[in-house]
């Protein structure tokens, strides 16, 4: 039977839908594997130089020098076969290294969560990245201590006593303990001396300098407790352990965090992220890590920047301070 022109028309119809139903199938797969492709490919990194800001009171050379193996694997891993030339500079404050972001002379810094507060809510300079695991730990938190079988056997017995802090900049030496005494209507008052007179109604307190010596001030009865992280009880030898009394604990930070400045791009952000997120994968960078403080690693914060920029604020915001 010979076929119609009509059913020619529609035969010849048909096999032209099939082909055009094939090729956009095709482009749309195509266009998938593209986007997937494009948005799991760490941007570039748009730049010539990668500078790190470090906060450093003391010594700024020899620290700059501890940081530049870590600066020259990152420099040639951000943008293989280009040549991408590796900065550090330490400045002594925090305000400094929040001038050094803004006028985009560092592009990321390393820092507890203090300075971190200070200069990404503060000074408005900076946005956190990624948290830093410093000497094996990803968060820590602040021991408040006194001596076993002294007369403090609660915060409230410190009223009218003094308390050691151990270092003016330290997070869990200072800051959060601190804040922590701050929120629960304890009024603080610093002194020049340990010998200096407290108030009934406050809690004096002075700084050590050094965990030792804040220990040695705390057992010897000279200060009625003392202040440090979980990580320096956990490092305390015996006996002075056994002689040591557990007041109080303040919530976990993470031990250390990376901050990019608010003006880098996103593509070199991305690039940045994805380099330190992968270092402790490769066997030299981990070498390299562990050479910069015990580092073991970098990581994604938990929860999101958001979460941790919150923690950092609800820990260390406080209205009647500018």
């Amino acid at each position: 039977m010979i076929p119609t022109n009509r059913a020619v028309w529609d035969k010849s119809a048909s096999k032209a839908m099939r082909r055009a139903i094939f090729f956009s199938a095709i482009l749309v797969l195509t266009f998938t594997l593209v986007s997937r492709a494009a948005a799991q490919t760490p941007g570039k990194f748009a730049a010539n130089t990668v500078t790190l800001g470090l906060i450093a009171e003391m010594n700024p050379k020899e620290v700059e020098q501890h940081f530049q193996e870590f600066m020259g694997y990152l420099a040639e891993k951000l943008s293989p076969g280009a040549k991408i030339e590796s900065r550090v500079i330490a400045v002594p404050s925090q305000a400094r290294l929040a001038g050094l972001l803004t006028e985009k002379k560092a592009d990321f810094y390393l820092e507890s969560p203090h300075p971190t507060y200070l200069i990404n809510s503060v000074y408005g300079a900076g946005k956190l990245l990624l948290r830093r695991w410093k000497g094996g730990m990803a968060d820590y938190h602040t021991l408040i201590f006194t001596r076993r079988g002294g007369e403090i056997r609660r915060l409230e017995d410190l009223q009218g006593k003094m308390i050691a802090f151990e270092d003016p900049e330290s997070t869990s030496g200072h800051f959060l303990p601190r804040m922590f005494l701050t929120r629960k209507g304890f009024k603080l008052a610093p002194k020049p001396q340990i010998e200096a007179k407290v108030a009934r109604g406050e809690i004096g307190y002075i700084f050590a300098q050094t965990q030792e010596k804040l220990v040695d001030l705390v057992l010897a009865g000279e200060a009625a407790a003392g202040a440090f992280s979980n990580d320096d009880y956990t490092a305390l030898r015996e006996p002075k352990k056994s002689e040591i009394a557990i007041l109080a604990e303040t919530a976990s930070l993470p031990r250390h965090l990376v901050s990019v400045r608010k003006t880098l791009p996103a593509a070199s952000t991305h690039r940045l992220r994805a380099v330190l997120l992968s270092m402790h994968e490769d066997p030299e960078g981990r070498r390299i890590l562990k050479d910069i403080d015990g580092t073991t690693k970098f990581d994604t914060l938990p929860g999101g920047e958001l979460a941790i920029s919150q923690r950092l604020l609800d820990t260390f915001y406080s209205p009647g301070k500018k």
